[in-house]
């Protein structure tokens, strides 16, 4: 009898050992699957959904600075109240205003009537240059630029 149960005894070791190899297989499955879980989430899942965002949100960054830009560009394009006539004024030491003669003093565009006050500033530099314009739908003259 005694010999029959230490079969017994092996026999039940013999079960119990091969369902200690079977308790660290359920928890290592356990354990890849929820690993795999965890990839798949942070891995495509967010990210997609993310990138997806992003996608979107530059296509919108980008259209509302084209539209800015377009509208900037009209509005600068939009002919604007433009001067008319431009005129020199020259000022002496004491800050009075002088005439000088034989200088020109009228002219029709910008670009040349600040060109003759640079010129003008080089020739005679005691004295300093306005460069006015009149406005149609005003009665006073704007100084433009002073040096």
């Amino acid at each position: 009898m005694l010999k029959r149960s230490l079969n017994y005894c092996d026999l039940i070791m013999k079960k119990l050992d091969g369902f200690a190899d079977q308790v660290f297989v359920i928890p290592g499955i356990a354990i890849v699957t929820f690993s795999h879980f965890m990839v798949v989430l942070f891995g495509q899942t967010i990210p997609s959904a993310v990138w997806s965002f992003f996608k979107e949100a530059g296509v919108v960054i980008v259209l509302a600075a084209v539209i800015i830009f377009t509208i900037m560009w009209f509005l600068r394009a939009i002919p604007h109240n433009r001067p008319k006539n431009y005129s020199i004024i020259s000022f002496d030491v004491f800050g009075q205003e002088s005439k000088i003669d034989g200088l020109r003093t009228e002219f029709k565009i910008h670009d040349v009537a600040w060109s003759f006050v640079k010129q003008y500033k080089k020739s005679y530099p005691l004295y300093n240059f306005a460069l006015l314009s009149e406005m149609p739908n005003s009665e006073k003259k704007i100084i433009i630029r002073y040096i």
